[in-house]
């Protein structure tokens, strides 16, 4: 199994429109739960305290296998809700662990 981390840094100044952000983020990434095929689990949310000193938000998704993963990555409505990630987020750290 691979466990794909994903942490991101949103670039709004104010915490206000950054929680926001956040939250749209969030719920974009866990609507893909029981559409894209490959995920298994997957837990998606914004951070929930020491703002400005951890990431925002926070994605831990389960798969089978690398090539799962890639497929994932690959998938229209990842890509779709990825273009918004993309749009709000300033910095982005991931790590994918063989479990």
């Amino acid at each position: 199994m691979i466990r794909h981390i994903v942490l991101w840094k949103l670039r709004a100044e104010d915490a206000a429109t950054r929680a926001e952000q956040a939250e749209t983020v969030s719920a974009k990434l866990m609507a893909l739960k029981g559409v894209v095929p490959e995920i298994l689990d997957i837990t998606v949310a914004p951070n929930a305290a020491y703002a400005g000193q951890n990431w925002d938000v926070a994605l831990i998704a389960d798969f089978d296998d690398l090539a799962a993963l890639e497929r994932y990555v690959v998938n229209p409505r990842h890509e779709e809700a990825a273009v918004y990630v993309r749009s709000v987020a300033s910095d982005r750290v991931a790590v994918d662990l063989k479990l």
